[in-house]
């Protein structure tokens, strides 16, 4: 399905999401936090910090920095590779899942609001709790 938004569009939908996110009662992300999530639910695993810091063109020890803090939220867990033990894989959870649900849903809500100007941003979007 193809979508067609102006770039202010594109970056007025990802504003709403993010200002939408940060008033609900979870956890504020950062970008790279966010892309690690991203990566890990929406690309096939395995997933390792190695690959994922090569993916993201960023350095291991940020990935693990995120990983740390979205283990500790529960999003995502780490788990030693049994087929090579100095590889640690990093895996989803429902917690995880939930929450990029959520987040997709918000960004449904505004995508339709772009659309339609006169729909409610309350009717549209869900007010579930992290």
């Amino acid at each position: 399905m193809a979508v067609e938004l102006k770039p202010t569009e594109a970056l007025e939908l990802w504003r709403g999401a993010l200002v939408e996110s940060v008033r609900r009662a979870g956890p504020d992300l950062s970008a790279r936090q966010m892309a690690v999530v991203l990566t890990v639910y929406m690309t096939a695993p395995p997933h390792t910090v190695r690959g994922l810091a090569k993916l993201l063109n960023v350095s291991k020890p940020a990935i693990t920095r995120a990983l740390d803090r979205l283990s500790a939220l529960g999003y995502l867990r780490r788990k030693p590779d049994d087929a090579d033990r100095r590889s640690i894989l990093v895996q989803r959870t429902v917690k995880g899942s939930v929450f990029l649900r959520e987040f997709a849903e918000i960004i449904v809500a505004l995508a339709l609001k772009l659309r339609d100007p006169a729909a409610s941003p309350a009717s549209a979007a869900p007010s579930a709790e992290r």
